[in-house]
């Protein structure tokens, strides 16, 4: 009986759970030993093994996070860190392994595949920065979080005629702020993609008021600036009573989506398909509603970038 390993490494993100159990569901059904590796990397390297069948794996569809858990690892960055990983695989006769992660996780799977170990990759990220991908495991459903939160927001801020400058994660991808602030009909949206004049805005949103505007909302990505410092600035050329507000890492957490719940287990499901064809060293995603696959190679070689399109929306629709 050939053996799977499975494991998620790096920043968690909702429906890494149903990915777990897509792809140990479907290796029992056809015959596999599925095995988990608890807290990633740093497990994978420390031999923290467990056996994993149908039952290990109930109930975990709705729920966030990962409960095989993560860690980050510098010491599996290193050539001996990897030949550890790699000959704890092999004593345990693991054929195969399954990485749940983003852009450090998949450059450890690739990092094991040249080393010979048959390897695949989910895109486990909400920042949704992966290329050759629609989306990421947990990215819908980290939009539906943040768009909650504007809602709340949005109450108070009325009731005070005050500025929201609100803090998103995405790293140096702006998908989280864009998505989020076309879903949420916000004021403006700033994002690493594309490049602002704080001046103007803070005209804009001051023409807003005198119009009778009672609340704006301005959407920042991590990769532009912090919260603190649009604010600040907007204050200075608007004099409107502007408050800064980071969700933080809230947008982890909460139960995955539909979207995300069909979209892990189409993967995951994917996966075993691929090792009975004998498909190694692959990444996969969505492209135009069909489960893709490519190299490690061919996604470290592409470039992720926002979609101009929804960005023209977005400026037509403000």
């Amino acid at each position: 009986m050939k053996k799977i390993a499975i494991l998620t490494s790096g920043g968690d993100s909702q429906g890494m759970n149903s990915a777990i159990r897509a792809v140990v569901r479907t290796g029992l059904a056809h015959g596999y030993e599925m095995i988990g590796v608890k807290r990633g990397y740093k497990g994978l390297m420390e031999n923290d093994f467990i056996t994993l069948g149908t039952k290990d794996v109930s109930d975990i569809l709705y729920r966030g996070g990962t409960f095989l858990q993560s860690a980050r690892s510098e010491e599996f960055k290193t050539d001996a860190g990897q030949n550890k990983a790699v000959n704890n695989l092999k004593e345990q006769g693991i054929d195969y392994l399954v990485v749940i992660g983003g852009d450090g996780s998949y450059r450890g799977a690739q990092a094991l595949a040249k080393k010979g170990i048959k390897t695949y990759g989910l895109p486990g990220t909400i920042d949704n920065d992966i290329p050759l991908t629609d989306y990421t495991i947990g990215f819908d459903t980290t939009l539906n979080v943040v768009q909650d939160a504007i809602s709340n927001l949005r109450d108070t801020m009325s009731s005070h005629e005050r500025v929201s400058v609100i803090e998103v994660m995405g790293r140096n991808c702006g998908d989280i702020a864009l998505q989020a602030g076309i879903s949420s009909g916000v004021d403006a949206v700033l994002i690493p993609e594309y490049t602002y004049d704080i001046t103007a805005i803070a005209n804009q949103l001051s023409q807003g008021f005198e119009r009778g505007k009672t609340h704006s909302i301005v959407m920042v990505a991590e990769g532009v600036g912090t919260a603190e410092e649009v604010a600040a600035l907007i204050k200075e050329h608007s004099k409107l009573d502007t408050r800064p507000t980071v969700l933080g890492h809230i947008q982890r957490g909460g139960t995955p989506t539909a979207f995300d719940r069909l979209f892990t287990s189409r993967m995951g499901h994917k996966v075993i398909e691929l090792i009975q064809e004998n498909v190694t060293n692959v990444a996969l995603g969505m492209q135009k509603n069909e489960i893709t696959y490519h190299t490690f190679d061919d996604i470290f070689a592409a470039k992720n970038a926002v979609d101009n399109k929804l960005y023209q929306i977005f400026e037509d629709l403000v």
